[in-house]
């Protein structure tokens, strides 16, 4: 059996990871068409205590989707999402829910113009960073 020494640690230590999930927030103008553009992303990371959403919203794709949407009605909604991960009561009842309660909020199926995708897990040593990541690889 071999291994490092008693008392020695390896040379390099990774930085601990928090796990942490995600949902792609996603703008389905049509839903009978089954068509839509991702337009942000919302991570939870409950040991950092951390929810927060980060979105971009291309006016031009969505109109190609859906001449007649209004970019504003996404964007509108995309700053309730703000309101809920920042706890803000402005938000109602689900902005003064416990960080886990209100991120189970907006993962929840809806039938409205934005909709939450899947759930998706990782492991993060920086929560912030990786919601960057994650809106650069996923929304554009």
């Amino acid at each position: 059996m071999s291994g490092p020494a008693q008392g020695h640690q390896h040379p390099y230590q990774h930085p601990y990871q928090y796990p942490y999930q995600y949902i792609v927030l996603r703008c389905v103008p049509r839903v009978d068409r089954e068509e839509f553009l991702n337009v942000g992303v919302v991570l939870h990371c409950q040991e950092a205590d951390f929810l927060e959403v980060a979105w971009s919203v291309d006016a031009s794709r969505l109109r190609a989707l859906d001449p007649g949407l209004d970019p504003q009605q996404v964007c509108d909604a995309l700053a309730f999402v703000e309101g809920v991960c920042a706890g803000d009561a402005a938000a109602g009842l689900a902005g003064r829910q416990p960080v886990g309660t209100r991120f189970g909020f907006l993962k929840a199926p809806r039938s409205t113009v934005l909709q939450p995708g899947p759930v998706h897990g990782g492991l993060t040593a920086e929560p912030a960073r990786q919601l960057d990541r994650l809106l650069s690889t996923l929304v554009g």
